[in-house]
């Protein structure tokens, strides 16, 4: 096979148990988002507008879904004779076969898929993030520096600089010190999980570090710490741009309101960076003499025939007379009746809202049928369920378990 300059490793078998039951039967990279596509998306997406056409997916928890999304890459123009998308699912081989066990582990178990490129680089990202990047520039300054290993990195909140891995460098670039998710963080220079390694010196780390049984076999507590203290040439690349870990309610929520805001925070009406996903084939969206819409987006397959404000609709939803859904995520194959009133609530796709529920508009109150991981006033609500009219849901509902109409738990 010939040889391929980069091979890009995308890590997305992360269970996304922070996201509650929206990931109760789908991975995370699969998750919804803006309306039209799907997490993932934008990774792969990055992948293509960079040039980059050997990927593949490493994928574990529920992988079904996204697996059938992804498909031959067509979507992503990655459906090529020589390279394109592959789907890495764990493996037995020579009798015997394991989970990954953490992102590092995940790449050695495809060492042999790699070496079937014989690339130069391998780039590793995350199947989990909101962002536009061209990894070529990263690339040309992994070059420019002779690094083994390069990550990118942006400045975050102080505040939260605890939830990522930090890092301080020289006046260079060069990387000087690296701390896992420290309780008191030296630097708010935060790696955003997207790294250049050379994959000569990348092989030779991941093998070391499965011969090594107290490793976590992690890339940000076990290679990157380990390569540092060998005093590897490794570099922080900056990114000047909009990135957004979705891996919360909160942050998934947050994304979804940046590309509505006005001006949009995040831009997806960039006719040069495309982000490219799997149509759903509907057809055009209906919206009705009686509707009123604002702020929002409206995706295929839609009939609109209530009031929609701020909110991110995806396809084949459908909003009836009098129903109010006002800053709401609301995910596709969803219903919702006449006089429903939704106020900061994300419900998940195939849903049905009976008529005149109320939710997230009071601050008191219980219901079964909310998440008991609310976070900051935001209702969760599960996804292929029937919820039952005069129902309400507040946002301080904190319960465990989810019911279908008539009892018994889904």
């Amino acid at each position: 096979m010939a040889r391929t300059e980069c091979v890009a490793m995308i890590l997305a078998g992360g269970q996304g148990s922070r996201l509650g039951v929206l990931t109760d039967d789908l991975a995370k990279p699969a998750v919804p988002f803006g309306g039209k596509y799907r997490i993932i998306d934008f990774t792969l997406s990055n992948c293509t507008h960079s040039g980059i056409t050997t990927v593949g997916v490493l994928t574990q928890y529920q992988p079904l879904d996204l697996n059938t999304y992804i498909g031959n890459g067509g979507p992503w123009d990655l459906d090529r004779n020589i390279g394109g998308v592959y789907v890495l699912p764990p493996y037995v081989r020579m009798k015997a076969g394991e989970w990954y066990k953490g992102t590092a582990n995940a790449i050695y178990q495809n060492i042999p898929f790699i070496e079937k490129f014989d690339p130069e680089y391998v780039l590793v990202l995350s199947g989990d993030h909101i962002y536009k990047m061209d990894y070529t520039n990263m690339i040309r300054y992994h070059k420019k520096t002779g690094a083994a290993v390069t990550i990118a990195v942006m400045s975050v909140p102080w505040e939260e600089a605890s939830r990522f891995g930090i890092m301080n460098t020289d006046e260079t670039g060069r990387i000087t010190e690296f701390q896992e998710k420290p309780a008191q963080p030296a630097s708010n220079q935060a790696s955003m999980g997207i790294y250049v390694f050379n994959w000569r010196d990348l092989k030779e780390y991941l093998i070391a570090d499965e011969q090594d049984p107290s490793s976590d076999n992690d890339f940000g507590k076990n290679i990157i710490p380990n390569m540092l203290q060998n005093r590897e040439e490794m570099f922080a690349f900056q990114f000047q741009g909009y990135w957004k870990d979705v891996g919360t309610i909160q942050s998934l929520w947050e994304a979804n309101m940046d590309i509505i805001a006005s001006p949009p925070v995040f831009n997806l009406h960039d006719n040069n960076w495309r982000i490219y996903s799997k149509n759903p084939i509907q057809p055009p969206h209906y919206v009705s003499s009686d509707a009123y819409i604002v702020n929002s987006c409206i995706t295929e397959g839609c009939n609109i025939f209530g009031r929609v404000e701020h909110s991110v609709v995806s396809d084949g939803v459908t909003i009836e007379k009098g129903a109010i859904i006002k800053d709401c995520i609301i995910f596709p194959n969803v219903h919702i009746g006449e006089g429903a009133i939704l106020e900061k609530t994300i419900v998940g796709q195939g849903t049905t809202i009976g008529k005149r529920v109320k939710s997230g508009i009071r601050e008191s109150g219980d219901n079964p049928y909310a998440s008991d991981l609310c976070s900051e006033g935001i209702v969760l609500i599960k996804g292929d369920i029937t919820i039952d009219e005069d129902t309400e849901i507040y946002k301080n509902s904190m319960v465990r378990t989810y019911q279908r109409i008539g009892g018994g738990e889904v």
